[in-house]
């Protein structure tokens, strides 16, 4: 994917970061009105967003107003003088939100899962020219989200973003969907010209988490937020619980630190180059110690297979998951860390060894006696 528009091509773009916000959905035509009214009274806001139709986990919940609340969204961004972003997830949406001269469009996360809804949005938009956002997948699908951008792409489309929002996960979370920053960091590897906005309304689920899951995606260095704002959340007909009022909005937008990407002292640059490259030193000697690691688990694989013993050792795995962990507290590193990292570790080793029963044993080349094999 080449050739994609910067972000400064968007409407009302006013340096970075690139700030989204309004109600979950647009409700009354009053509520439409005073929130946005509010929420731009804080002079931060680039783009306006309020859900109009609103695909629910399951029916029975409010859906949405549909076309008859996007005169009120017309009107707000007019009054505002801000421009305005909808979800759409069929043609039919497409169509009636570019009828209503919506600005920006949204893909959300339940539609980005399903690439034949994807494909029709693209479809519709064929040669149209205006900016559309897409929402990772609700399940940590990297190819899905990609795939979604990509569609778009081929079908002429050029001012793409991508909006990390958190991924569904069962049982009782600290997050309503768990950020797994990492998916969205690869990402921005690979489409390095996406600009890349987080959503932490939908990934905390809770007021209280929006501010630090904010500041988190700033040090990360996202290029814009999408966030819920609501003139009365408790009263709020979806997703109360996640909401700001435009006050504390306002308040927690001013609040955030917004990290640069470089410093210009030169003596500084300097010493953050070097201790880059002490830490690649470091790397160095890692990947050498990993690489002595498994040249034994290779040998215990070989052993192993001399001795008609099966790889996996119930035991030992046992052993491994205590103590590793507790040598990293002993050491200040997370516990957590290290039993993430010795998992991967002995997937690696499980590998090796099944290899090595694909061997004849006279081919091990790190037994140094192999008479006791």
């Amino acid at each position: 994917m080449q050739d994609i528009r910067p972000l400064h091509t968007w409407p009302n773009f006013k340096g970075l970061p690139y700030l989204i916000a309004g109600p979950c959905s647009a409700e009354t035509p009053d509520q439409v009105r005073n929130t946005c009214a509010q929420i731009a009274s804080g002079g931060k806001i680039n783009l306006l967003r309020a859900g109009v139709w609103k695909p629910r986990t399951r029916p029975g919940h409010f859906e949405g107003i549909g076309e008859a609340a996007l005169p009120w969204l017309q009107e707000a961004s007019l009054a505002t003088g801000l421009p305005l972003t909808v979800e759409v997830a069929t043609a039919k949406h497409v169509e009636v939100a570019l009828k209503y001269g919506v600005d920006v469009l949204w893909i959300g996360a339940r539609s980005t899962v399903n690439p034949f809804t994807v494909q029709e949005i693209a479809n519709a938009l064929q040669g149209v020219d205006i900016p559309v956002m897409v929402k990772n997948p609700i399940n940590p699908d990297l190819a899905l989200w990609i795939g979604a951008l990509e569609r778009l792409y081929q079908a002429g489309l050029r001012s793409l973003a991508a909006i990390h929002r958190g991924f569904s996960a069962l049982g009782v979370q600290k997050y309503r969907n768990p950020p797994q920053w990492q998916l969205a960091l690869s990402l921005k590897s690979q489409l390095p010209s996406i600009p890349l906005f987080f959503d932490p309304s939908h990934t905390g689920g809770k007021r209280n988490l929006i501010y630090p899951l904010s500041q988190k995606a700033m040090n990360l260095n996202y290029e814009g937020l999408m966030i819920e704002s609501h003139q009365r959340p408790d009263e709020a007909w979806s997703d109360a619980a996640q909401q700001l009022t435009p006050a504390d909005l306002n308040t927690m937008l001013a609040q955030l630190c917004v990290r640069k990407t470089s410093v210009s002292d030169e003596s500084e640059n300097l010493f953050l180059e070097e201790l880059r490259q002490r830490i690649d030193a470091q790397d160095r000697e890692l990947i050498e110690i990993l690489t002595a690691r498994m040249e034994l688990v290779e040998d215990i694989g070989y052993f192993k297979k001399a001795h008609n013993l099966a790889i996996f050792q119930r035991e030992r795995w046992t052993e491994v998951f205590k103590t590793r962990p507790e040598w990293a507290l002993e050491l200040g590193l997370s516990a957590a860390f290290v039993e993430k990292l010795f998992l991967l570790i002995h997937d690696e080793s499980i590998n090796i060894q099944t290899s090595t029963f694909k061997k004849n044993l006279s081919e091990n080349p790190f037994a140094e006696d192999k008479s006791k094999l």
